[in-house]
């Protein structure tokens, strides 16, 4: 069973376990208000500039691992 399967089957069983109508129907706006949306984003000039910029520094090898990044942040903390 793939996993989206199994969370879904763990709140499905849950949810059959819950009888207090108002909790119920929160959980229903919860829901309904966050549907998945077939909509696409518009991205602005500016926004698509960026991402072309990151592609090519990921490209470029330009980048930290978040190890070496919170490594980095630490010593500079404690330099402080």
């Amino acid at each position: 069973m793939a996993q989206a399967d199994v969370i879904r089957n763990g709140i499905i069983d849950k949810l059959l376990a819950i009888s207090d109508k108002e909790y119920l129907m929160a959980l229903l706006r919860l829901v309904d208000n966050s549907a998945v949306q077939d909509e696409r984003i518009k991205l602005s000039k500016e926004q698509k500039l960026m991402l072309e910029m990151s592609e090519a520094d990921i490209l470029g090898g330009q980048t930290i691992s978040q190890n070496d990044l919170d490594r980095n942040d630490l010593e500079w903390l404690n330099g402080k």
